[in-house]
């Protein structure tokens, strides 16, 4: 078994959980985040549902040779969260550790400091590896996890059951004894206050809200006929891309932007960031705009919005956009917004009925 002693970390401290968190913990396990993201802790928690984690739950996490912390303050002693690592696995590939910080706790680093220190001290006791599951629309957990020194693993589909019904895809993070521990940065940092302006359209991450609106502008047949494949999205594929922007992001894969007029807030339409290269430090825009919203150049100041972020806030030198051979209006966009053709691809797009279409390369370089 594990040493019970409690693990310092700074402001906090990992202790044992005892009868008098119960109180907090109820109110804790009220939080709508816990809630969502945590299915198996009982909806509504009672005083018995705390005190049975404290008394039966965290106990079996150490007779079966994992550990179960409470996350205290470190001056007053007063219950923040858990902090727990299950028992390694059968096949001694390590064990996963798991967190809860109460709402009144969060946006101090609290999550942060007590996943580091309980992993230093699991590679104390000679455990090898660790790994972190955290679901792709909870980005918060996926930032505790990669400012713990945890690097991206890869992606379980419809691997936690949901409280509702259904699953929830996964991603996973794992650190090794012999990682170094630096915090892992996204190439893509946060957006300044969340959103990019210029007065007459915002630029905010994709979100579940967006999904009717996203499909209604690419379900228009001039949309999607520039579109690779050129057809509409289905409603799945639509709430796929709204539901992993938030990873898509963290893991520096790409950003999924909806357009929006700023005095209204009514979605205009779509810009990404794809296909980023960070060896050549290149990445390639692209977007669309819904029919009612065209002709007020909502579309240039987007494409201007975003290449100025991306070369203020990434290490970006290249970015490229391709457009069909008759899609003028596209080509007008890159042209007001500081891009130059650059070449001609020969039957790159596909079309209908399997045709291939040329597509005009444009770019616009850093400075």
């Amino acid at each position: 078994m594990l040493p019970r002693a409690p693990i310092p970390a700074g402001p906090i401290v990992l202790r044992e959980t005892v009868a008098a968190d119960a109180e907090a913990r109820v109110r804790a396990c009220a939080d709508p985040l816990i809630v969502r993201f945590r299915p198996g802790i009982p909806s509504p928690c009672t005083p018995q549902d705390a005190l049975f984690h404290i008394t039966q739950t965290a106990p079996g996490f150490w007779s079966g040779g994992g550990a179960s912390f409470a996350i205290a303050d470190a001056a007053s002693g007063a219950w923040l969260g858990d902090c727990s690592l299950k028992p390694p696995d059968s096949r001694g590939r390590g064990a996963e550790i798991g967190y809860l910080v109460a709402p009144w706790a969060r946006g101090r680093g609290v999550a942060t400091a007590a996943v580091r220190a309980l992993a230093e001290w699991a590679f104390a006791q000679g455990i090898h590896r660790l790994t972190i599951f955290a679901e792709v629309e909870n980005p918060a957990s996926q930032s505790v996890a990669m400012a713990a020194g945890f690097q991206r693993d890869g992606l379980l589909r419809d691997a936690r059951p949901l409280r509702g019904g259904g699953y929830a895809d996964l991603v996973t993070f794992a650190r090794l004894a012999g990682d170094s521990g630096e915090p892992q940065r996204s190439y893509l940092p946060a957006l300044p206050g969340g959103e990019l302006t210029d007065g007459v359209v915002r630029l905010v991450p994709l979100t579940m809200d967006d999904v009717d609106a996203y499909q209604e502008m690419a379900a228009e047949p001039d949309s999607y006929a520039y579109s690779v494949p050129p057809e509409p999205p289905s409603r799945a594929q639509t709430e796929h891309r709204c539901r992993y922007t938030p990873t898509w992001w963290l893991a520096g894969e790409r950003a999924e932007l909806s357009v929006r007029d700023a005095a209204s807030g009514a979605f205009a339409g779509h810009i990404q960031l794809m296909n980023i290269v960070p060896p050549l430090a290149q990445g390639m825009i692209g977007y669309g705009l819904h029919s009612r919203f065209r002709g007020r150049g909502f579309m240039t100041r987007a494409v201007r919005l975003l290449a100025d972020w991306a070369y203020a806030a990434t290490p970006l030198h290249r970015l490229v956009a391709g457009t069909a051979v008759h899609n003028t209006a596209s080509q007008s966009v890159l042209e007001r917004a500081g891009f130059t053709r650059e070449a001609l691809i020969k039957e790159l797009l596909p079309g209908p009925g399997g045709e291939r279409h040329d597509d005009v390369q444009w770019v616009r370089l850093r400075g």
